[in-house]
């Protein structure tokens, strides 16, 4: 019975304080590596948009430090990563300048992924907290 408390203790602990020594990891073990200067790709395991703007906030904030109201731009839509070659891959920015011209007919949803879209971190972040398996 201790030795199962002590699993559930070094879980909680586990998911409370992930490894920051982890480069590139984020919340839910997103994936996220440098393209070029200014530009970084989220790679999650699986999923939907969600994580791909929780992988690009959670990055922003936590090894960027920048703040919370910045906004997050797509530079590249859905697409294979450039980094590890996995079939899913988005790339973000933070610099406007670098940020593609937004999607025609504006903002789709969380999971258009398009060229353009943009988002505040602080909304991005949002989206780490919705429980898996729902929309």
């Amino acid at each position: 019975m201790k030795l199962a408390a002590a699993a559930l203790c070094a879980s909680f602990l586990l998911v409370a304080f992930p490894d920051s020594s982890a480069a590139g990891a984020s919340r839910h073990s997103i994936r996220v590596n440098p393209v070029s200067d200014g530009v970084f790709e989220v790679i999650p395991n699986t999923g939907n948009g969600y994580l791909f703007w929780c992988g690009a906030a959670d990055y922003a904030q936590r090894s960027l430090r920048v703040p919370r109201n910045s906004k997050l731009h797509i530079t590249r839509g859905l697409g294979r990563s450039e980094t590890t070659g996995r079939r899913s891959a988005v790339q973000f920015t933070l610099d406007p300048d670098l940020a593609a011209a937004g999607p025609a007919g504006g903002y789709g949803s969380v999971n258009s992924l398009q060229s353009g879209d943009t988002m505040s971190v602080q909304a991005a972040l949002g989206y780490c907290f919705i429980p898996f398996g729902r929309p």
